[in-house]
């Protein structure tokens, strides 16, 4: 099993105000730690770490959803596999299903792996959801927030967002080649913005994860980093997806008359390969 060691991934849970320009003061934070989950070859186990980092206990209900990557990035929830698709979820059980964390506290979530015995080779994916369970204190209750105001009435919206990280099960030989196509540079504007796009073109029967960096070597002179993107994911089957990342010049640097480079490496923790790279001249 390989578990990522990305930073830890905050989710913030939104609280909506309410009418009569009442503004709600409650806000929880999660951190997930690790960000994404893979089982390779023997390993049966793995566990989430979940911490709370507001100032109330919190409960997240835990469940297991499938979810399919679109050519930005964008995730859909889905209930049946396209062609190429492969669901974990069958081979998963998880334990517990609910948890209460009080501030400050952690709690951990055990992942338990059952592969049938006719498993095809491939790669296998679904998602392990964190859902924010409504207070039923009566804290947020219209009557309760009548109190600071009289003659005041609202209604109250609680934004209850999830949260998921990718569980990816590999069995038997899986191979990725990926290459970076269609390198673009948008040139800078009057507030010093430009944005350099392309695509990320995936081939094989696994995904492909890492950091994305973009640099620029004048004729004369030495490298410069531009802009970086860590955790960047392109799922099986999806054979594309397209990347466009916004920077700001630094100042006193000029993009004319050098070469901008694009890379794509696994993750340090990972080895930190090389998996693709691209350049354009700029005249």
């Amino acid at each position: 099993m390989s578990t990522s060691r990305s930073p830890w991934l905050w989710v913030h849970w939104l609280i909506a105000g309410f009418l009569c320009l009442h503004s709600l003061p409650a806000k929880a934070d999660l951190m997930l730690f690790p960000t994404r989950v893979v089982f390779e070859k023997d390993q049966r186990s793995a566990q989430v770490e979940l911490v709370n980092q507001g100032k109330t206990p919190e409960t997240y209900r835990i469940s297991v959803v499938n979810r399919r990557m679109g050519e930005t990035g964008e995730f859909i929830v889905i209930t049946e596999p396209g062609p190429g698709e492969q669901f974990a979820e069958s081979m998963l059980r998880y334990s517990p299903r609910q948890v209460t964390i009080a501030p400050g506290s952690a709690q951990t979530v055990r992942i338990l792996l059952r592969k049938p015995a006719e498993l095809a080779p491939g790669e296998y994916r679904s998602h392990l959801q964190f859902d924010r369970v409504a207070d039923a204190s009566g804290s947020n209750s219209v009557e309760e927030l009548g109190k600071d105001k009289a003659g005041g009435v609202g209604v109250v919206l609680s934004a209850l967002v999830g949260a998921s990280i990718p569980v990816i099960v590999r069995h038997g030989d899986t191979q990725a080649q990926v290459a970076l196509r269609n390198l673009a540079f948008q040139a800078v504007g009057a507030d010093k913005g430009a944005a350099v796009s392309f695509d990320i073109l995936r081939e094989g029967n696994r995904s492909v994860y890492g950091d994305i960096s973009v640099t620029f070597t004048p004729k004369v002179g030495i490298s410069q980093d531009l802009v970086k993107a860590s955790g960047v994911a392109v799922y099986v089957p999806n054979p594309l997806r397209k990347a466009r990342m916004p920077f700001t010049v630094p100042e006193g640097t000029v993009l004319s008359g050098g070469t901008l480079k694009v890379s794509y490496r696994e993750r340090a923790e990972a080895g930190g390969a090389l998996l693709a790279e691209s350049s354009l001249t700029l005249p």
